[in-house]
């Protein structure tokens, strides 16, 4: 008799409640570092008022990071805070409710995110723009880092 074995994975978010917290960022102003719905949000400020919405107060201080961090030699930081706090999948397919990690620049480090809101859409800010959801664009599909869940059940 064989015994199959299954990998047992954390318990996710709901997608839907996931897309639903992310939509409610949509007209928020692009501010640098931060994350407060209606008044200012980057990219990893929407991410973190999910998480806040969600599961409650963020698991570790912010340092002030620079618009500049990736390119003042930043390493990793943005894919090692991910790998910590949330639940990593492969990064083959987008389902809604993901956070998605991206490199802006094929040989630098991950450094803008968005939550799907499909398989080809995303919630996300950036610089000059108001937080939202757009098209994910074959050139940012390139640059998909990682992909995760936000962890239930902390």
């Amino acid at each position: 008799m064989s015994e199959i074995w299954h990998e047992e994975r954390p318990v996710t978010l709901d997608a839907e409640k996931v897309v639903a917290a992310a939509r409610g960022w949509i007209g928020t102003p692009y501010r640098h570092q931060a994350s407060l719905v209606g008044a200012g949000a980057d990219c990893l400020g929407v991410v973190r008022g999910v998480w806040r919405e969600l599961i409650g107060p963020e698991p570790e201080p912010l340092a002030p990071y620079a618009r500049s961090w990736a390119e003042d030699g930043g390493a990793e930081m943005l894919l090692a805070a991910a790998r910590r706090r949330l639940v990593e999948l492969p990064p083959d397919e987008v389902t809604p409710g993901d956070v998605l990690l991206f490199r802006v620049r094929r040989d630098g480090p991950a450094r803008h995110a968005g939550v799907a809101t499909g398989p080809a859409a995303m919630v996300h800010a950036y610089d000059g723009h108001a937080v939202a959801e757009t098209a994910i664009p074959d050139v940012w599909r390139r640059r998909l880092v990682a992909r995760f869940r936000f962890p239930a059940g902390l």
